[in-house]
């Protein structure tokens, strides 16, 4: 490894431990919310991971020349409605999934009405942050509008339903899989890479260069996921694996097989480098992720 790539990991490191930090802040104990609601949510939101969608945030914040702590706030609030997701996706009624991260799923420790409450308690936490956290209004009002928009009925939420609408209609082909995931996992990616620039007070041409670099990133975290759901191991992804078949799901490598999907995975993070490299030296860590997507092994 150079040296070059070495300062990017201990900078990633760094950062990552102050996510943590402030995500642990915002779990502290408030007089008005139920210990074991707490106890929820930071059961899930506290479980480690490796925190790309806040990572996310703070590197579009850094390349459009802004403090990257300045987004700290936008990338907890992001990991807050990112972690809601996961504990409503393994309910019985949706993935029905027993192990999260190496440990069970949140509906396993606590029930399924409290793992319910506790997702929806993460998900508003989520606009209080950003309301209250980010400088000046306007950003804020601008960024609670993105994570909106990404989280919701056109986002988020509308791949979850298309998705499962395809475990019973089957996928059509490979533009109707995109579209899945383009909602579903790269909408949330991208609100990260856009709040991140609002923040720095990037203009609107910056901002769409971030969202074509979080649109190929994005789909390619959804295409490198599916690969390890047919050959990743079950300890370090910390979940059961091959699991995807099992329930009907068509997936990237179900649909193109497995060398065509890491060639498509390696197309799109090229795509999204040559964005980064856009922003000059500032882009470093924007590479740097998108390589990361590409190599994860969990």
């Amino acid at each position: 490894m150079d040296a070059a790539a070495t300062d990017l990991e201990i900078a990633f490191r760094l950062w990552r431990e102050s996510i943590n930090q402030r995500l642990s802040g915002y779990m502290a104990e408030r007089l008005d919310c139920p210990p074991r609601l707490r106890e929820s949510m930071a059961y899930s939101l506290l479980a480690g991971g490796k925190r790309l969608r806040p990572l996310l945030a703070m590197v579009a914040c850094e390349a459009c020349g802004g403090d990257p702590f300045a987004a700290l706030p936008a990338g907890c609030a992001l990991e807050m409605v990112h972690t809601y997701s996961l504990i409503h996706d393994d309910l019985p009624a949706m993935d029905d999934d027993d192990f999260r991260r190496g440990r069970p799923t949140n509906h396993k420790v606590f029930g399924e009405s409290l793992a319910i409450l506790a997702g929806d308690a993460l998900l508003t936490l989520a606009f209080e942050v950003l309301a209250r956290d980010v400088q000046p209004g306007n950003v804020a009002a601008a960024c609670c509008a993105d994570l909106a928009s990404a989280a919701g009925e056109c986002g988020m939420v509308a791949g979850q339903v298309v998705d499962l609408e395809a475990e019973q209609t089957g996928v059509k082909d490979v533009a109707h899989l995109e579209g899945i995931h383009r909602r579903k996992t790269g909408r949330l990616l991208m609100s990260g890479l856009t709040m991140g620039g609002r923040i720095a007070g990037a203009d609107a041409p910056t901002l769409r260069r971030l969202e074509e670099y979080g649109q190929g990133v994005g789909l390619a975290f959804q295409i490198a996921d599916d690969l390890l759901d047919v050959s990743g191991d079950p300890e370090k992804m910390g979940k059961g694996v091959q699991k995807d078949a099992g329930l009907g799901k068509l997936t990237y490598p179900g649909l193109l097989g497995v060398d065509e999907s890491r060639r498509r995975l390696w197309g799109l993070l090229d795509e999204a480098k040559q964005q980064a490299a856009s922003f000059g030296t500032q882009g470093a860590k924007l590479a740097a992720l998108a390589d990361f997507v590409g190599k994860r092994d969990h």
